[in-house]
């Protein structure tokens, strides 16, 4: 079995920048028979998680520095419904949170 060769250009394969970049998973739907508002919830959280981690990329600093406007901008950038004031309240929460 021959051994293929690597040329000077290419990268290693364990180089993480030769990796495939991030693909999200796959959705799967939500399990049935739950009360309308664990629904809610649920996706609230779900919402909340991605607007977060998404300013704290955009280098946020912490909550006391993000505003409801901010957090409805990152929103819009990112092809999201603009939060609710709840859902702000949230990220907020979840941005205080030692990483």
């Amino acid at each position: 079995m021959p051994v293929a060769a690597l040329h000077a250009t290419e990268p290693l394969p364990t180089d993480p920048s030769a990796q495939q970049p991030y693909a999200p998973l796959t959705k799967r739907s939500l399990p049935a028979g739950r009360p309308r508002e664990w629904y809610v919830r649920h996706n609230r959280r779900l919402k909340a998680m991605r607007l977060a981690i998404a300013l704290l990329d955009a280098g946020a600093h912490g909550p006391g520095y993000v505003h409801d406007r901010t957090i409805r901008a990152a929103a819009v950038r990112l092809g999201i419904h603009p939060p609710s004031t709840t859902t702000c309240r949230m990220v907020r929460r979840l941005m205080h949170y030692p990483r």
